[in-house]
């Protein structure tokens, strides 16, 4: 039952929060048992008190399931909005176990 929802919505926008806390953007293009994912056209959101929220441009990128914190769908407007942003913040600090 869960698989299918995944597949329903596999080539949508996905976010996916690492736990070394970097906020990377991008399709979801596939996931296996472990929720290892492949995102594609990916970016990550880079953040800093000088400067506005910056995009990186990743492409094609592989992340490994115990990496992974958060995935979920996002509007399909997403890059614009994020290249929008004006705001500033001190970079994420990394998720301590």
């Amino acid at each position: 039952m869960m698989d299918r929802k995944w597949r329903k919505g596999l080539y949508h926008e996905a976010m996916r929060d690492r736990l070394d806390r970097e906020d990377c953007w991008g399709v979801l293009k596939g996931f296996d048992q472990c929720v290892n994912v492949i995102l594609s056209d990916s970016f990550e959101r880079v953040f800093s008190l000088k400067e506005p929220v910056e995009a990186v441009e990743l492409g094609l990128y592989i992340v490994r399931g115990d990496n992974i914190s958060v995935i979920g769908g996002v509007p399909d407007s997403i890059r614009e909005q994020v290249l929008d942003d004006q705001t500033r913040a001190a970079p994420l600090k990394p998720l301590i176990h």
